[in-house]
């Protein structure tokens, strides 16, 4: 009689994925939804037969796109992971596109809590009329736009600061602290994109320009807000000199509009050298401890 084969050992993986944030609900999962991590988890399943639990670097709302998100999650440790990327591709694609796979050194690699900096762009076409193909990925805003005072209006940010203004406030159970609202921005700028399929004439526009800002973490809707009052800046309805006044007012009513978001896509994942935890352990990757993450929208 022979013996039962025993199942490999898990191990850590990390997948780095790109998606199309208009066919989901959202990245996370969610009950009665067509989500990116449900759509992923029920195909990883598929292929390797049992249970999983994944954790993304950051929860994208609906129509945010991706193209550097990561997942962490324990995977059978005799998976081929080449081959997993084709399967994946085919059960997912072209909605969902992993471009990576890999074995993690650390055990307790987590992709949310070993993160140290998220990088977004938006794009926006400043133009009269709009260009079909980039309707469902850059914010058409008809009238030019002052792209100086838009830089200028970006210096207030960079720095560690409460950005309550920006953000989206969370439900809080009743007896619990609200979390901070606190984040760390390294950079944040606009520039042109030079593209000859994309060009506009003098005095019609900017053109497809971008915005680029990377921090530690971001909340709830931070990023399309800061892009919002930036396009204000730049159609001279605010001045780059009320940015810091918005932002110490920490009042959320001060901004007039969110960018819509299909503009949003989160670029990359910044793990530093090692892409070992900076502070703490984290032993499980369905671990729900309340700690600094990524919520954009």
């Amino acid at each position: 009689m022979n013996a039962p084969i025993e199942p490999a050992a898990p191990r850590r993986a990390r997948l780095v994925l790109a998606y199309n944030g208009a066919e989901f609900h959202g990245f996370a999962e969610n009950p009665g939804q067509r989500t990116v991590l449900g759509n992923l988890r029920t195909a990883l399943e598929k292929i390797c037969q049992i249970p999983l639990t994944l954790v993304g670097a950051g929860r994208t709302d609906a129509g945010v796109h991706a193209w550097g998100q990561v997942v962490s999650g324990d995977l059978p440790g005799d998976v081929d992971l080449d081959g997993l990327i084709r399967r994946l591709n085919r059960m997912c694609g072209p909605a969902i596109v992993v471009r990576l796979a890999d074995w993690c050194h650390d055990p307790q690699f987590s992709a949310r809590f070993s993160a140290t900096d998220r990088l977004y762009r938006f794009d926006v076409w400043n133009a009269e009329f709009a260009v079909p193909a980039l309707a469902t990925t850059a914010w058409h805003v008809r009238h030019p736009l002052l792209l100086w005072a838009m830089q200028l209006a970006c210096d207030p940010l960079v720095g560690e600061h409460d950005f309550s203004s920006f953000c989206r406030r969370p439900t809080v159970d009743e007896g619990k602290r609200e979390p901070s609202m606190r984040r760390r921005v390294s950079s944040a700028a606009w520039h042109q994109v030079v593209d000859d399929h994309h060009r506009v004439g003098h005095d019609e526009g900017l053109g497809l320009i971008r915005f680029e800002i990377r921090a530690n973490a971001f909340c709830h809707q931070m990023v399309r807000s800061i892009v919002g009052m930036l396009v204000d800046v730049g159609l001279a309805r605010l001045h780059a000199g009320d940015v810091r006044g918005l932002m110490l007012s920490h009042d959320r009513t001060m901004i007039r509009r969110v960018a819509p978001p299909h503009g949003l896509t989160l670029w990359e994942v910044g793990y530093g050298e090692t892409g070992s935890l900076p502070e703490r352990q984290v032993t499980d990757p369905g671990d729900k401890r309340e700690e600094l993450g990524n919520t954009e929208c």
